[in-house]
């Protein structure tokens, strides 16, 4: 074979494995996790190297547009929620679900910690098959552990509108530390996680 055409080939092959990539440089990904307390999840996903942005809001419900007020009711079916931003190339859904899993307690329903009601709940919102293969996978492996005596309640499902809160609760507990921190005590989060996953 010619050099000239073997060269052009390699070039072909190269083009289209590099088109298949799912993870090129400067993309962005989205994931959606509910655990509770939107201004904790908020503040422990930004912490994850690669993580761009966490957002509060709302997810996982039937009334479009819902207010802070409503959600909090539990009357509109939405779990607090945050949507993460994150570099696929530098943190790996995997790692964000290896996170998820440690700053909440999966054991108990519609409630985390000192807050309770279905807008409170657990849930894994996946936006691909390969998300909800990864999700459940992490679940089990959980379950399969043996660690835990009671089964794990988190809900994954399918990711639906993500429905941003108000300005206010937007980077809370970096804006109003001294409050988060007093919010974080008193509903007993920090000792419920150690006594689940051990110090962080």
């Amino acid at each position: 074979m010619p050099a000239s055409r073997w060269f052009s080939m390699v070039l072909l092959v190269l083009a289209v494995a590099a088109s298949g990539s799912t993870s090129r440089a400067g993309e962005h990904a989205k994931a959606v996790f509910a655990g509770g307390c939107f201004w904790s999840m908020e503040l422990a996903f930004e912490k994850v190297e690669g993580v761009v942005s966490a957002t509060s809001g709302f997810s996982g419900g039937s009334l479009p547009n819902p207010t802070y007020e409503e959600v909090s009711a539990g009357r509109t079916g939405h779990a607090e929620s945050v949507e993460v931003v994150y570099d696929p190339v530098k943190v790996s859904y995997q790692t964000l679900l290896d996170h998820y899993w440690k700053n909440v307690d999966p054991f108990t329903a519609n409630a985390q910690f000192c807050d309770h009601g279905p807008q409170y709940r657990t849930v894994i919102f996946y936006g691909t098959e390969e998300e909800k293969r990864q999700a459940e996978a992490s679940k089990r492996s959980i379950e399969q552990s043996k660690r835990f005596n009671k089964p794990i309640v988190t809900q994954i499902e399918r990711a639906a509108q993500f429905y941003l809160a108000g300005d206010e609760h937007q980077d809370f507990a970096a804006r109003n530390p001294g409050q988060y921190k007093r919010y974080k005590v008193l509903c007993g989060r920090s000792d419920r996680l150690e006594e689940l996953w051990g110090k962080s």
